[in-house]
């Protein structure tokens, strides 16, 4: 039981609708809805996204600091992507429904819709999910530290920068002018290509020691 809850209390609460519960909404076809504490008061170590994408749309890369996350899909065909710390390595899932995938608490980690009409949830062991995005990270930090830690010229930094919006939730922007037509099929180029290198080139443990891995 929730700890400090009356369960005798009429504000006690045990159903609720997660439709009237928006988070973010880029458009009628990519939006999540929030499940938490704050929506169900009886919720323990748990909360959820109810999270709708069209094709070649992507939840942001993000992490949470509090909780691992289950995806689980309902619709449609999401590919679910994270970076291993232990190996350095971007792992791939492509899911389609009734299939889950697992991302452990801290992990870096997107993803993008390869079909329309996509549905999954995000399920989370927290009753409140901290969340950092990539969008925050890249617009928040100031520009000459990342031009002095990483080498680079800062005004061309910034101009990279610029269109970046804090977060982002889902992306790409609605007036984003890039070519992405063809992007679900180069991504998944890209993913074998990433499985191809990892192969060539294993990960090699030499620099563990420094960051407390085992």
């Amino acid at each position: 039981m929730t700890l400090n809850m009356d369960y005798t209390s009429p504000s006690t609460q045990y159903t609720f609708d997660v439709n009237n519960s928006p988070l973010f909404k880029k458009d009628n076809n990519n939006l999540i809805n929030i499940l938490g504490v704050n929506q169900l008061n009886t919720l323990e170590n748990v909360s959820l996204l109810d999270i709708f994408l069209s094709a070649n749309n992507v939840a942001e890369p993000q992490y949470h600091p509090n909780a691992a996350e289950l995806n689980y899909c309902i619709s449609g065909a999401i590919t679910v992507s994270m970076l291993n710390p232990f190996t350095k390595q971007i792992l791939n899932y492509a899911i389609t429904p009734g299939q889950v995938v697992n991302i452990p608490q801290g992990w870096w980690h997107y993803q993008m819709a390869t079909a329309d009409n996509t549905h999954f949830l995000a399920i989370f062991d927290a009753p409140t999910p901290e969340v950092v995005f990539g969008s925050d990270i890249l617009k928040y930090t100031p520009t000459n530290i990342m031009a002095h830690t990483y080498c680079l010229d800062e005004n061309k930094w910034k101009d990279a920068i610029g269109p970046v919006k804090p977060s982002t939730v889902i992306g790409p922007y609605t007036n984003c002018n890039s070519k992405n037509e063809n992007f679900s099929q180069r991504y998944l180029i890209q993913q074998y290509q990433q499985q191809q290198y990892n192969q060539q080139y294993p990960y090699m443990p030499q620099y563990q020691q420094y960051w407390g891995f085992r």
